[in-house]
C-alpha cells in the first residue's frame, strides 16, 4: 500500500489534551495515527508547539505527509469538518460495536475524536457515530489503533512514507536501520 491517499481522509482530533500532563500520551496519539494511517491530528483547544514539534520530528526522520496542529476549538474543528459533510467518529466504551459500525464507516471521510479523561457530553451528541472499542476502560491510544487497524483492515501497516532519512528493514533478530540516500529509495 502505497502511502498516496487513494482512499477517504482520516483525521485525529485529540480533546482534553493537558500540557503540563499529558505530552507523552497525545505524542503517541499522534504517532499511531501517523502509523496506523491516518493524514493528520488536530490537538484541540491547546497550542502546544513541544508535541508539534515532536511528531514533525518523526515525519521528518521516517517520512511521510502527516501533518499535525493544535489550538483550535474542538467545537469548530467538528463543526467545520461536519459544513463539509464529512462524518465524526467518537471512539469510547459506550457506543456501537466497532465490528458493527465498520460497514457504515468504510469509504467515508472521517474525524476520529479521542478523548484524555473525561470528555464532554456534547461530543456524544455532535458525534455521527459513538464506536465502542470494548465495553471496558482502555487507553485512547489502543483505542485509536485498534480502530484504524480494523477500518483499514491491516493495509495500513504496509504503507510505504515517502520522503525519511531512515526505515526499518524486518529483522527477527536485531534492530537494523537504513539511512536512506537523498534521491534514492
Amino acid at each position: 500500500m502505497s502511502e498516496a491517499r487513494d482512499r477517504p481522509e482520516v483525521v485525529v482530533l485529540r480533546i482534553g489534551h493537558r500540557p503540563f500532563r499529558d505530552k507523552r500520551v497525545t505524542t503517541h496519539v499522534g504517532l499511531t495515527a501517523r502509523a496506523f494511517g491516518a493524514s493528520g491530528i488536530v490537538i484541540a483547544d491547546f497550542k502546544d508547539k513541544a508535541v508539534e514539534r515532536s511528531i514533525e520530528k518523526i515525519v521528518r526522520v521516517w517520512g511521510g505527509d502527516f501533518w499535525v496542529r493544535s489550538g483550535d476549538s474542538w467545537r469548530e474543528v467538528v463543526e467545520e469538518w461536519k459544513k463539509r459533510g464529512k462524518t465524526v467518529v467518537h471512539l469510547t466504551m459506550y457506543g456501537k460495536s466497532l465490528q458493527g459500525a465498520l460497514s457504515e464507516l468504510r469509504g467515508k471521510d472521517l474525524m476520529v475524536v479521542v478523548g484524555s479523561e473525561k470528555v464532554p457530553r456534547e461530543v456524544y451528541e455532535v458525534a455521527d457515530f459513538n464506536v465502542a472499542i470494548g465495553n471496558q476502560p482502555h487507553s485512547e491510544v489502543a483505542a485509536l489503533a485498534v480502530f484504524l487497524d480494523r477500518l483499514f483492515e491491516g493495509k495500513e501497516l504496509h504503507m510505504e512514507f515517502k520522503g525519511g532519512k531512515m526505515r526499518v528493514i524486518p529483522s527477527e533478530r536485531g534492530k537494523r536501520v537504513e539511512k536512506i540516500r537523498i534521491g534514492g529509495a
